[in-house]
């Protein structure tokens, strides 16, 4: 089964490389040794995913570019994709409010509103296919409060990603679609870039 299994794994890559056809296969019934030959045989890639919602999901990607293992409560599968669906249809889905403007500006609030009037006006007007729009956090000056208070007024949404490899990226999706926080760190773990990308899903998740 497992060997079958990872055989109709290999031909979805193949139609989806070709296609961009997405699979998804159940792995839950399978019995424990044939699911610990495929758990070995894809191994562990870079990105890994927290995905909240019903059910809260775990999801790691495969050595495989675009195979995707997605775990939960009554759910132990794979997703052939780019990225898996729920990772986009899901991440602005809010866990802390987006309050835009409403945010109380303190004195230390100096050029959050300008880099929020762009986020969400960009945002607004993006549409699907569009090259994502970067605001570069680490080129622009600003303070420990314009921080603070462009997290509050964008919000936290559902989805968290990790990229590992040199160094750590960590990308945050907040609660205003399609705005995500990218954020790369070096090996000791220094932020070294900060952004905002607008965009469906940022690159280096892909």
């Amino acid at each position: 089964p497992a060997l079958a299994t990872l055989a109709d794994v290999a031909a979805a890559c193949d139609i989806c490389a070709r296609t961009g056809q997405t699979a998804d296969f159940d792995l839950s019934r399978l019995e424990k040794a044939s699911r610990a030959l495929i758990a070995e045989t894809l191994g562990q890639g870079e990105v890994s995913m927290r995905l909240r919602g019903k059910p809260a999901l775990m999801v790691q990607e495969s050595v495989f570019a675009g195979v995707w293992l997605m775990a939960g409560a009554g759910v132990d599968r794979i997703e052939v994709a780019p990225v898996p669906g729920l990772s986009i249809s899901r991440a602005f889905t809010a866990a802390k409010p987006a309050r835009r403007t409403l945010v109380k500006r303190g004195p230390g609030v100096v050029n959050a509103p300008p880099i929020l009037a762009e986020l969400l006006d960009k945002s607004a007007s993006h549409i699907a296919g569009d090259l994502p729009h970067v605001v570069n956090l680490t080129l622009l000056p600003h303070t420990e409060e314009d921080l603070a208070w462009l997290a509050e007024a964008l919000g936290e949404g559902a989805v968290t990603i990790l990229s590992r490899g040199y160094g750590n990226c960590r990308i945050t999706a907040t609660a205003i679609a399609p705005i995500w926080r990218v954020q790369f760190y070096n090996s000791q773990d220094n932020l070294i870039l900060d952004t905002f990308e607008i965009t469906a899903m940022p690159e280096v998740a892909l």
